[in-house]
């Protein structure tokens, strides 16, 4: 394998993995963008400011520095409208450009500030999580959320470039890899079976990130991405897939107001609907047996509180996803095998909740956030 990968995004932008690769970003900016506005975590302010000299030693550049909250508490509109400030008053045009530098959360709302900033303006996204480079920052879905739910406002808006350098991982918790690789598994349950062999094979070598089978894994989440992004850019049909595991997994992040990091959530999502596609007779049983399997040796969560069906019902009606008042989950036929299963009866719904809900919610609590 070559140090340095690159993944076409149809003809949009392209996606380069590799090590050393901060040096690229101002390449990547639009020649005429004389003003940068550089969105990034209070955890990555030394990393920022070091970014911040590289981009300015470019020439000619004024490049300005807006930390944001971490996490989900980053995506709301009254942070979008802090980076706006900072914008309008340093006169930034059309031709200027953003670039978005931390985890999935980051590059989601600097993504919506760049879009929503004079009707579109570039951005390079510039990922520092698992989660960010194999999900967040691929796909130009940008966002926040509001009271009634996860990314519910947003915009689609192509990245000049998504640069992800693996060694921007060297410094994240296992926590912290656990979190962003429950979206590498979706990958393997919807499009590559490799991802599952190779974690079946030796979990813990597949979230050591400087093992060649880490990298495996994430380049071929990302390439499904590309390639599923490519052919359906605004989720008008085969982007649904991406959504495995999303429609649960959004309602208990709302349940727990965010406290839960995103892939422990997708983790008990993608068995939801498994346990969904079993009980349509869909799925087999031994498909069903390796979701949970391959997400227990990643010590991801399975299970979530028996008595929140209600609440979580309530909050999916409202999820983007839903068509009217239609939900719509995506569910599998098979390993690599995704399809569309819409208006399901709740009775179904009801019974496949009762099979990853469970009285004890602290291992996942521990495990989850």
């Amino acid at each position: 394998m070559s140090d340095t990968t690159v993944i076409p995004v149809g003809a949009e932008y392209e996606i380069t993995i590799g090590h050393g690769l901060l040096a690229d970003v101002s390449a990547a900016l639009p020649p005429a963008a004389r003003k940068v506005l550089v969105v990034h975590p209070p955890t990555l302010s030394a990393q920022a400011a070091e970014l911040r000299e590289r981009l300015l030693a470019d020439g000619g550049r004024e490049v300005l520095l807006a930390e944001i909250p971490d996490a989900e508490a980053g995506k709301r509109i009254e942070v979008a409208a802090f980076c706006w400030q900072i914008m309008g008053q340093a006169d930034f045009t059309r031709t200027d450009a953003v670039v978005g530098f931390g985890g999935g959360a980051v590059t989601d709302l600097a993504g919506f500030v760049a879009a929503s900033w004079l009707r579109g303006v570039e951005i390079v996204q510039v990922p520092t999580t698992v989660l960010g480079m194999v999900d967040a920052a691929v796909g130009g879905k940008t966002g926040v959320n509001t009271a009634e739910g996860k990314n519910l406002v947003g915009a689609f808006w192509a990245p000049r470039a998504v640069i992800c350098d693996l060694d921007l991982l060297a410094t994240l918790s296992e926590n912290e890899v656990l979190a962003g690789f429950a979206e590498v598994v979706k990958a393997g349950f919807i499009r590559y079976p490799e991802i599952l062999d190779l974690i079946e094979a030796d979990p813990a070598r597949v979230v050591d990130v400087t093992s060649p089978e880490f990298r495996r894994c994430v380049e071929l989440a990302i390439r499904m991405k590309a390639d599923v992004v490519s052919a359906d850019f605004r989720e008008a049909g085969e982007r649904e897939i991406l959504n495995y595991g999303h429609t649960l997994g959004h309602a208990i992040e709302h349940a727990e107001r965010y406290r839960w990091r995103h892939g422990a959530a997708i983790s008990v999502g993608m068995m939801f609907a498994a346990e969904v596609s079993r009980l349509a007779g869909r799925l087999s049983d031994e498909a069903v047996d390796r979701h949970r399997r391959v997400l227990q040796m990643l010590g991801l969560p399975t299970t979530y509180r028996a008595g929140a069906w209600a609440t979580l019902l309530a909050t999916m009606k409202r999820d983007k996803k839903t068509r009217g008042d239609m939900l719509r989950f995506i569910v599998l036929d098979d390993v690599a095998k995704p399809t569309v299963l819409q208006a399901p009866d709740e009775s179904l719904l009801f019974a496949a909740y009762q099979e990853v809900g469970a009285e004890d919610e602290g291992r996942i609590i521990r495990t989850g956030r």
